[in-house]
């Protein structure tokens, strides 16, 4: 069974958390939950993990075997199976599942708009080349001229287009290909986040983004019952971005050897400073779970107002590179053309 998005298990835990929270027991909430779900691959999965705890599984266990849950749930499920908080458990999961999803969905905004714009752009451009600017020829043709300089050139490309244009249509089919590969697949999407920790538009984004897992991840750990040491443990799973992987292994390897977790944090530089001041604080105070939360907040919010800015910009410089390169097209055609015509006139 495929691994399920973030959206589904932000929707199981919550529901689970629910249930559990009004005294149900998680067998027959499963069950009820079973009961309300139509038929396909999400009443096989309940079934399924129903099946495995009736005939003595747990619950913990049975999560794991039903193998489409993400290895950092099926560990603080099974923290909060033992220490009997899995309603609290699987509503931080729920918690973390919805911000993970809203985050996806800001970036997969982000890239999709401009994606859209640009597609725009090149099929108004193709009309104009391969539809438009032959009959402007053959207006000049009448006329006993041609067309010349930069219109010229743009007729001679919509003339290639058009004699050449199964090979452009393969080449199409192979770009859309492409895109469908880095958009719609595990792999792809994953080579996607690996460019973009490394250049240098999309590099600070990139960071922020682990850095706000890290928070978010730390929270859930800490306010489920773990120590300092076995939430480091478990949130080094989280973070697949390379340089904040590094930090937080460098974190943990000075929290194992003696060091507090504010000043490790501090010298890897994980946070700003106003952050990194939050998490001192925290550790004084005994309410690191708090403080993380908060950052991890404070982290999304960063996040979305980079990614508004970012579409706000690109909007307007799309639509004004679209209507420079219309209009420059159109005023080489027309101005010849007035020309002509007041000659004659």
């Amino acid at each position: 069974m495929k691994p399920l998005s973030n959206a589904e298990l932000a929707t199981f835990c919550g529901q689970l958390a629910m249930i559990l929270r009004s005294g149900i027991s998680t067998l027959e909430g499963l069950s009820i939950m079973e009961e309300d779900v139509p038929e396909g691959g999400g009443k096989a999965l309940l079934r399924g993990m129903i099946e495995n705890m009736e005939t003595g599984s747990g619950f913990s266990d049975a999560v794991e075997q039903a193998g489409c849950f993400p290895v950092y749930m099926c560990s603080m499920v099974r923290l909060g199976d033992q220490a009997g908080q899995l309603d609290d458990v699987l509503g931080s999961l729920a918690a973390y599942y919805r911000r993970e999803e809203e985050l996806a969905r800001s970036i997969k905004s982000a890239v999709t708009y401009p994606l859209v714009m640009l597609g725009m752009m090149v099929v108004v451009m193709l009309v104009l080349i391969v539809k438009v600017l032959p009959v402007f020829n053959q207006v000049f043709a009448q006329l006993g001229t041609g067309l010349t300089g930069l219109s010229g050139a743009v007729l001679r490309m919509g003339q290639s287009l058009s004699r050449y244009s199964v090979l452009f249509v393969v080449l199409a089919a192979a770009a859309a290909a492409v895109c469908l590969y880095f958009f719609c697949t595990a792999r792809g999407r994953e080579q996607i986040r690996r460019f973009s920790t490394r250049f240098f538009g999309t590099k600070k984004l990139s960071e922020q983004i682990a850095c706000a897992r890290f928070a978010s991840g730390m929270h859930l750990a800490l306010h489920s019952g773990l120590n300092i040491d076995e939430s480091l443990d478990t949130v080094s799973r989280l973070v697949e971005h390379p340089v904040v992987g590094r930090k937080v292994q460098n974190i943990r390897q000075a929290v194992a050897g003696g060091e507090s977790l504010a000043d490790a944090i501090d010298r890897e530089e994980m946070f700003s400073g106003v952050y990194a001041r939050m998490v001192r604080i925290g550790v004084k105070a005994g309410a690191v779970d708090d403080v993380m939360r908060q950052i991890a907040q404070q982290y999304d919010d960063d996040i979305a107002q980079r990614m508004a800015s970012l579409i706000s910009k690109l909007e307007p410089t799309l639509v004004a590179v679209l209507s420079v390169a219309v209009g420059m097209i159109l005023l080489s055609v027309m101005l010849p053309l007035m020309g002509i015509m007041s000659n004659i006139g």
